[in-house]
């Protein structure tokens, strides 16, 4: 089994950046996708970016493209993901979540097998 922990989160201003972090550990994947997703009060779990390994190819949502970015540093085991020009509509709980192989959609959260206690993220002035 995969534990992963996020990290990062809080409270910033709009326009703000933060970047949160994923820390995998235990069982390892081959091949796999990390993705983010994030919920807010009263709303569904939505996609906002994953990273598909080891090819490297990233997915985005539409709300968050062009803001967010989300990579992977091999050297710590983390997966991340930058936010700039925050929003008050990006407040949430950001969970980080691992998929083992490649079938099926990224987008989806019911296709991951493990997911982190998530990190809240505030945007508010």
């Amino acid at each position: 089994q995969v534990q992963l922990v996020e990290s990062g989160g809080g409270l910033v201003q709009p326009g703000g950046s933060l970047r949160l972090s994923c820390a995998a550990s235990g069982r390892t994947f081959s091949n796999y996708y990390m993705g983010w997703f994030r919920q807010a009060p009263g709303k569904e779990r939505e996609f906002v970016a994953a990273v598909r390994w080891p090819v490297g190819s990233t997915y985005y949502a539409d709300s968050v493209k062009g803001r967010v970015t989300i990579s992977r540093d091999n050297a710590e085991n983390t997966v991340n993901l930058q936010i700039n020009r925050l929003k008050p509509e990006d407040t949430a709980v950001y969970y980080c979540a691992a998929k083992q192989g490649w079938s099926g959609s990224p987008y989806y959260s019911s296709a991951y097998d493990c997911w982190g206690q998530g990190t809240q993220v505030t945007v508010s002035s």
